[in-house]
């Protein structure tokens, strides 16, 4: 690889610090120049070991009261006290960065300088006094100065030592929430907490670190709580919406059991009133059978008695001439062949229960047409304008300059190999992915003998081996053969329908981990996903599939005809 011939910072004096921006759209901002210990912007910023970056008169001055060499914010501890060295880098910078943010401030001016005062670098707590740097001198070399607490330049150092004690504030008490001195906390704070003014500040400073690292500003704040505002109206919403069609939906139940149990008891008391007659029926006829019955037996008599006085005399001739009737037989009927007529008639039974089936089979199939017309009616109301991603389209599909319409070509085209692009099936995607909420589109499919229609996971496989199921992040709804129609639920399930789509609605529920599927024309119910939630885990992309025009049998597009969100 050539190397550039070009010096680094080009056009810059190299002697410059590198230029930062100082609007309000920059990375930087004051926080990152100050000290955790002064909190004030670094004055001869060093850098420890572990990273972190001090005045250099803060550190030293920390690390000379502390029976640990350890550092003021993160703690961590050094086992040989390292050598400080001013960061000249960083120094620049901060300098640089202050003047362009015109942050700084008035000059502090020397307590101790006569005539001309000049520019303050440190004032003393102990002493209660600001030094320039000549007058500081004694505080870096005369060792019981060398124990006085030096701060960044104030204008009231007094503000800094305890009015009480006269001592500088150097620790604070939690529990007042206000800053102390050593003596404080042997008198009024005693039974207080305290810590040093240090580590409470590195506390705040790690605060405001966080979040300055969320970098999330009170307009995107407002704007977060607005939005969280419309989801809850949302789902209060389709709570609202899902408790009408529950009610609805019971309301309609109730009627529907109702007519068929007013069905159930016409029926049985139309069976029983055929019941009653037939008994009726049966009853008068055994009445005249008996009565009949009645007559032959007393005629039987009637000749039993004839037949006992005949025996008693041997004038046979004579008994014939006055009994005459005893000539003949008697009148009787042949009652083996005679019964009493009790079955029910079972073709009229049967055709009553036919007609009972009937008129509750027409009210149920119109009871549920009209709950899965409301239901896809409110699926409706979440319609997108979805587009088909030509990046995503295998190279043989045709794709429509509007990108509403898709065909598949005998001929593989010549186009880009890119990442998207699914290369071993007949796959194109919606530009659009969704990662929440609800969202519905309707793809027209007639003419067709084969396709396919759903959603697809943005990780799918596109280049090798796939198969159409959940677990492999498709939901899909097939055809395949003409009329062999099957939802792809990984084992496929076989779907039985009494007509043949024309245009299929697809309705995706993301929280509730939902797909489901309609014929619109129809307005019936194909078949729905449940419970995917789970597997719900990143942005799921409408999907479709003319699949092999088939010699022409099977050339009819596939067309998105839902564009816009219906009212």
């Amino acid at each position: 690889m050539e190397e550039s011939s070009s010096p680094p910072y080009k056009g810059r004096n190299m002697d410059e610090p590198p230029a930062f921006k100082c609007d309000s759209s920059s990375l930087l901002s004051e926080d990152q120049f100050m000290c955790s210990v002064c909190l004030d912007e670094f004055t001869d910023p060093v850098t420890t070991p572990c990273g972190h970056n001090f005045c250099k008169t803060c550190l030293t001055q920390y690390w000379d009261n502390s029976p640990h060499c350890h550092c003021p914010l993160c703690k961590e501890t050094f086992t040989k006290r390292p050598e400080l060295k001013i960061n000249t880098t960083l120094r620049e910078v901060v300098d640089h960065f202050m003047k362009k943010k015109g942050l700084d401030k008035p000059a502090v001016l020397c307590d101790v300088c006569t005539g001309m005062k000049l520019k303050a670098v440190k004032s003393c707590l102990n002493c209660g006094l600001t030094f320039c740097k000549s007058h500081l001198e004694l505080h870096y070399n005369v060792p019981k100065l060398m124990k006085h607490k030096l701060i960044n330049p104030v204008e009231n150092v007094e503000d800094y030592i305890c009015q009480k004690h006269e001592r500088p504030l150097e620790l604070f008490c939690r529990e007042d929430e206000m800053c102390v001195c050593q003596f404080c906390t042997e008198t009024d704070h005693k039974t207080h907490k305290t810590v040093t003014i240090e580590e409470e500040s590195g506390e705040k400073r790690g605060t405001i670190k966080i979040q300055t690292q969320l970098g999330k500003t009170q307009s995107e704040i407002q704007q977060m709580i607005q939005e969280r505002l419309k989801n809850m109206e949302e789902i209060k919403h389709s709570v609202e919406l899902r408790k009408k069609i529950t009610e609805r939906e019971i309301a309609d139940s109730i009627e529907v059991f109702t007519a068929m149990v007013r069905s159930i008891e016409r029926s049985q008391a139309e069976l029983l009133q055929v019941m009653e007659e037939k008994q009726k029926a049966a009853d008068r006829q055994a009445e005249g059978l008996i009565k009949d019955l009645e007559q032959e037996i007393t005629e039987l008599k009637r000749r039993d008695s004839e037949l006992e006085q005949l025996s008693h005399t041997e004038d046979h001739i004579h008994l014939l001439q006055i009994y005459p009737t005893m000539n003949s037989p008697p009148h009787t009927k042949n009652w083996t062949d005679i019964s009493i007529n009790t079955d029910v008639n079972v073709e009229t039974v049967r055709k009553v229960l036919s007609q009972l089936q009937e008129k509750l089979s027409e009210t149920l199939n119109t009871k549920l047409k009209q709950a899965v017309s409301t239901e896809l009616k409110r699926c409706q109301q979440y319609a997108e304008d979805v587009n088909l991603d030509p990046d995503t389209a295998h190279p043989k599909l045709i794709l429509s300059d509007d990108g509403k319409q898709v065909t598949h070509g005998d001929t593989k085209q010549n186009l880009p190999d890119n990442p998207k692009r699914f290369y071993m099936y007949l796959i194109v995607l919606g530009k659009e992915g969704f990662s929440s909420g609800r969202f519905y589109y309707e793809v027209q499919v007639k003419g067709k003998t084969e396709w396919d229609v759903g959603v697809a996971r943005e990780s799918v496989n596109r280049k090798g081996d796939i198969t159409l199921s959940p677990q492999d992040g498709f939901w899909t709804v097939i055809l395949r053969n003409e009329n062999q129609y099957k939802a792809c639920a990984g084992p496929s399930v076989p779907l039985t329908l009494r007509e043949k789509p024309q245009t299929v609605g697809v309705f995706v529920d993301y929280e509730e981990g939902l797909v489901s599927f309609y014929d619109v024309e129809a307005r019936s119910h194909i078949y729905s996903y449940t419970g995917q939630s789970s597997a719900f885990t990143e942005k799921l992309y409408p999907y479709f599939s003319p699949c092999s025009n088939d010699g022409g049998k099977n050339s009819a597009p596939m067309i998105i005809s839902c564009m816009f969100k219906t009212e």
